[in-house]
C-alpha cells in the first residue's frame, strides 16, 4: 500500500504541534470543461513547530493521532519570509 502525500501550504499554525495545510486541487467541471480550483484544508502534526504560515509543506498520511488530525508533516519546501 503506498502512502498518500499531498503539497500544499500552511494557513494557520496557531495550535501546538499542529498546522492546518491547504491543498488545492484543479480539475475540469464534468460539463463545461473549465477548471475548477478546490481547496481542501487538512490539520497535520508538526513535532517541533517548525512550520509557520505561507510555508509550503508536504504532508503525508498517517495513523489517526487526534479526532482530526490524520496527516504530519514530511518537509518543508521553501520557507515564507516575514519582513
Amino acid at each position: 500500500m503506498a502512502i498518500k502525500e499531498q503539497v500544499g501550504v500552511v494557513v494557520s499554525d496557531k495550535m501546538n504541534k499542529t498546522v492546518v495545510v491547504a491543498v488545492e486541487s484543479r480539475s475540469p467541471h464534468g460539463k463545461y470543461g473549465k477548471i475548477v480550483v478546490r481547496t481542501k484544508r487538512y490539520k497535520a502534526h508538526d513535532e517541533e513547530n517548525l512550520c509557520k504560515e505561507g510555508d509550503r509543506v508536504r504532508i503525508q498520511e498517517t495513523r489517526p493521532l487526534s479526532r482530526t488530525k490524520r496527516w504530519m508533516v514530511a518537509e518543508i519546501f521553501n520557507r515564507e519570509s516575514k519582513s
